[in-house]
């Protein structure tokens, strides 16, 4: 029995650091899983082309998955997994790929006991935060990462105790700016971060109401600014982007808005080091293939 599936990257509307609440879109860049199940009680992961990556995060999503869902699939023993990912989204870049890399090995799971369209979405988006914890590769949780790119569109979370409080279907085309530099989001100075929940709570305001560009741009230069990022690369997307921000912990930049204003905005992030993508929002999140 296997199973696959695919999450989608997402950027960051809001960074749960400083107050416990975020926000997060999905966009299209990818990671697949493929989960296959074994009688040897084993559970090994490998990640495409790079032999010697930490697996930490799959393994214990597969674990959890099948502690949780095997009975109820009806399988009894020493159940084990092989898990293999595949993915297209920069790693430590602030683009969500662990929250990816969880949700798709989490679905791929469920794909693999037949039980898929038995579990809801959003518990198995918590069965990968709760992996993620485990494994030690977040300092919040990112369930607003994780439901971003779970559920698709945007998603406004609580994370001290995992709540979806609000989620929209959003249409934006997206620009992608990675630096060639890697920043862990476990290694994120929190208590910088937490310096600054007051602008969070004024960001939270904005994405309740809606105003997601002012949003992402007021957690962009605030989280700069505690982080240590440059403020650079956002300068040069206003005032053309209808919003623009630092995602996540970096050090990725991430800016929306209509296609031809964010070709402008890439002529000029493409004179700087490492990566430009222009990409599209999701709505369908992570899916079975």
């Amino acid at each position: 029995m296997d199973g696959r599936a695919v999450a989608p990257a997402a950027g960051t509307v809001l960074n749960a650091l400083a107050t416990g609440r975020g926000s997060a879109f999905a966009i299209d860049l990818e990671t697949t899983a493929t989960v296959e199940l074994t009688t040897d009680g084993e559970v090994v992961g490998t990640v495409a082309e790079r032999p010697d990556a930490d697996t930490e995060l799959v393994e214990r999503c597969s674990e959890l998955a099948l502690e949780e869902y095997a009975d109820a699939a009806g399988l009894t023993g020493d159940v084990g997994a092989r898990i293999r990912t595949d993915s297209e989204i920069p790693m430590a870049a602030g683009l969500k790929s662990s929250s990816a890399a969880a949700n798709a090995t989490v679905l791929a799971a469920l794909d693999a006991l037949e039980i898929t369209d038995a579990v809801d979405r959003i518990d198995a988006c918590r069965l990968g935060v709760r992996a993620a914890r485990d494994a030690g590769v977040t300092a919040t949780g990112a369930f607003d990462d994780a439901s971003a790119s779970m559920l698709g569109g945007i998603t406004i979370t609580d994370n001290s105790n995992d709540e979806l409080l609000a989620r929209e279907t959003v249409d934006w085309d997206a620009l992608v700016y990675t630096p060639p530099e890697q920043a862990y989001s476990a290694d994120a100075d929190v208590s910088a971060c937490e310096r600054i929940a007051p602008m969070a709570a004024l960001v939270e305001e904005l994405a309740l109401e809606g105003r997601y560009g002012e949003a992402m741009t007021v957690n962009g230069f605030a989280f700069c600014g505690a982080l240590e990022f440059p403020t650079g690369p956002m300068l040069e997307a206003m005032p053309d982007a209808a919003g623009v921000s630092l995602s996540g912990t970096g050090p990725s930049y991430v800016a929306v808005g209509d296609r031809e204003t964010l070709e402008g905005v890439r002529e000029r992030w493409d004179e700087r080091d490492g990566t430009t993508r222009l990409l599209t929002t999701r709505t369908d999140g992570t899916r079975t293939i």
